[in-house]
């Protein structure tokens, strides 16, 4: 967005652009005042700078294996006070990553001759008049008994085998008497 007003506030000037763009005005202008007095960035992105050179270093000097576990561990060792989470946050906007042991798991291959996206409904609706036509009978579910945002499979059914045993000697010893 700022790059876009950048392009475009000769012609429009910042603020007609900064009431169409979901932007303040003040944002924009602290954002370039930020551009050209490097001194007024946040103690964060000044911080960043100063340790995106020592994370290339490392990686750089250990063969661009290490991941971002041991050049946390690199830094503490030299003495500079880093979180692990800074490393991991950093690393990827640097375009650096650490070498993976093995070959990645490939669990599913897709067909790409298949098509993308098949409607369920329409499959269920063809299977159903498929079997009216085999004159089998066709079951739709009326009613199915949802619990906490699921359909619960239980539903109706006492699951209590102990209850279930004691009214079936009662019921058993009953009819005996």
């Amino acid at each position: 967005m700022i790059a876009f007003i950048d392009d475009h506030r000769g012609v429009y000037g910042v603020e007609p652009l900064c009431k169409v763009l979901p932007i303040a005005p003040s944002t924009y202008h602290a954002h370039a005042a930020r551009r050209l007095d490097p001194s007024k960035l946040p103690a964060r992105a000044k911080h960043d700078a100063a340790l995106m050179p020592q994370i290339r270093r490392v990686f750089e000097e250990n063969f661009r294996v290490y991941g971002v576990r041991k050049i946390w561990r690199q830094l503490l060792r030299e003495g500079h006070g880093v979180a692990r989470c800074t490393v991991a946050r950093l690393m990827p906007n640097m375009g650096l990553q650490g070498v993976i042991r093995g070959k990645p798991v490939r669990t599913t291959t897709s067909d790409k001759a298949a098509p993308k996206h098949v409607e369920i409904t329409s499959m269920r609706i063809a299977r159903q008049r498929r079997l009216h036509l085999q004159g089998q009978a066709v079951h739709a579910p009326t009613h199915v008994r949802v619990t906490g945002g699921k359909p619960d499979p239980h539903a109706g059914r006492n699951w209590d085998h102990r209850r279930n045993a004691d009214n079936t000697r009662r019921s058993a010893a009953a009819s005996t008497s």
